[in-house]
C-alpha cells in the first residue's frame, strides 16, 4: 500500500468538499492492516476528517478484492450500530483523482481499545468485553436476504458460500507462491460436510473482524466504556458463530470470558463444533494470507502446523 502525497489528499478532499476546501494537517493513523488511514484536518471545519484508501486494484487478492465497497454496501445493515459507527461523507470508487477506491468518515472521539484498556486494571476489564458481547449479538440478530458478501456475490446455502471462501484463498495463496494444499483439502472436508454447514438455514450479519483493534475507548471514563467500532469491511450473511469476533472470544480464558454474559451461550452440539473447527481452519487461512501481506513470514509458517491440526480433528 503506497501512502497518498499531500496533493493527492488535498485533491481528493477537493473531489468531497469542493474545490475551496484545503486540508491544513493529515496524519496516517496507526492499527490498519488493510487500507491506508489519514486523519485530515480542514481550513474551516471544525471537526476532522478520516480517509480511507484501499490497496491499488492490482494489490488486492481475490478473496479481500474490494473490501471497502461490501463495507460502504453494509451500513444500511448496520443500523442497529449506527450510534457508535463514522458516518459516511463521501466515497469514490471511479479512481479519477486517485487510482484507488476512498472513503471519507467523520472522526469518531475517542482512543484505539488496544492502547485504551491498559489504562484500566484487568479486573475492570470485563466491563468492554461484556459491551462487546452485547454489541456481537445486536449485530448477529440482523437477519440478511442471502448468504455471502454483503455486496454479493449472493449464494443460496451457507456451504457454497464457504467452500468457495476456502478455494478462493487457495487461490490467493498460490498466486504468491505459498503451499495451499491444506487450505484445499480443508475446502474438500467442507464439500463433504455440506450437509452440517446447510443446518444454518437463516443468513444473520456477521461483523467481519470486530475485536479490540476495531474499538474506540472514551478516554474519560472511570472504567472502559466503547464509543465507538470501525471497520466492517469484512461483513456477510452467514452462521455468527463464523464470525472473527466468537473466535477471539474463545482464544483465552481471561477477562473476555465476560463476552459471553451478554452475548449468550454458543451452540455445542457435535455438529456445532465439527463447524467451529472448520471456521478456525477457515480464520487460519485467511491469516496465512494476511501474515503473507503484512510480511511476516514466521507467522505464515506457524500456520502450517496449526491448519495441520484444525485439519485432523475434522477427520
Amino acid at each position: 500500500m503506497g501512502a497518498l502525497t499531500p496533493a493527492e489528499i488535498e485533491a481528493v478532499c477537493q473531489r468531497a468538499f469542493g474545490t475551496g476546501v484545503v486540508p491544513v494537517t493529515a496524519v496516517e493513523l496507526g492499527y490498519a492492516g488493510y487500507n491506508s488511514v489519514y486523519r485530515v484536518d480542514l481550513a474551516g471545519r471544525d471537526e476532522p476528517v478520516v480517509l480511507r484508501v484501499a490497496p491499488e486494484e492490482s494489490a488486492q487478492f481475490g478473496s479481500e478484492r474490494h473490501l471497502m465497497r461490501n463495507e460502504y454496501a453494509a451500513v444500511p445493515w448496520l443500523a442497529v450500530v449506527a450510534e457508535l459507527m463514522p458516518r459516511v461523507l463521501a466515497v469514490d470508487w471511479s479512481h479519477a483523482v486517485v487510482d484507488r477506491d476512498w472513503m471519507i468518515q467523520t472522526c469518531l472521539p475517542g482512543v484505539p481499545a488496544p492502547d485504551g484498556l491498559g489504562r484500566y486494571p484487568r479486573s475492570g476489564r470485563t466491563t468492554f468485553f461484556r459491551q462487546l458481547g452485547a454489541i456481537t449479538h445486536s449485530v448477529h440478530a440482523v437477519r440478511g436476504p442471502y448468504f455471502g458478501r454483503v455486496d454479493g456475490p449472493a449464494y443460496s446455502s451457507w456451504s457454497e458460500v464457504v467452500i468457495a471462501s476456502f478455494t478462493q484463498i487457495a487461490a490467493d495463496l498460490e498466486h504468491v507462491g505459498l503451499d495451499a494444499e491444506d487450505v484445499r483439502t480443508a475446502a474438500t472436508l467442507a464439500a463433504r460436510g455440506r450437509a452440517k454447514l446447510d443446518e444454518i438455514q437463516e443468513p444473520r450479519l456477521l461483523t467481519g473482524d470486530l475485536w479490540t483493534v476495531n474499538c474506540l475507548l472514551d478516554p474519560k471514563a472511570p472504567e472502559p466504556v466503547i464509543s465507538g467500532v470501525l471497520d466492517f469491511d469484512r461483513a456477510e450473511f452467514g452462521d455468527p458463530a463464523a464470525d472473527w469476533t466468537i473466535r477471539m472470544a474463545q482464544a483465552k480464558p481471561d477477562e473476555r470470558e465476560a463476552f459471553w454474559q451478554t452475548y449468550g451461550a454458543l451452540d455445542r452440539t457435535p455438529t456445532a463444533l465439527w463447524r467451529a473447527t472448520l471456521y478456525e481452519a477457515r480464520h487460519l487461512a485467511a491469516t496465512r494470507l494476511e501474515r503473507h501481506r503484512l510480511n511476516n513470514p514466521e507467522a505464515v509458517r506457524e500456520s502450517y502446523e496449526a491448519l495441520a491440526k484444525a485439519l485432523t480433528e475434522l477427520g
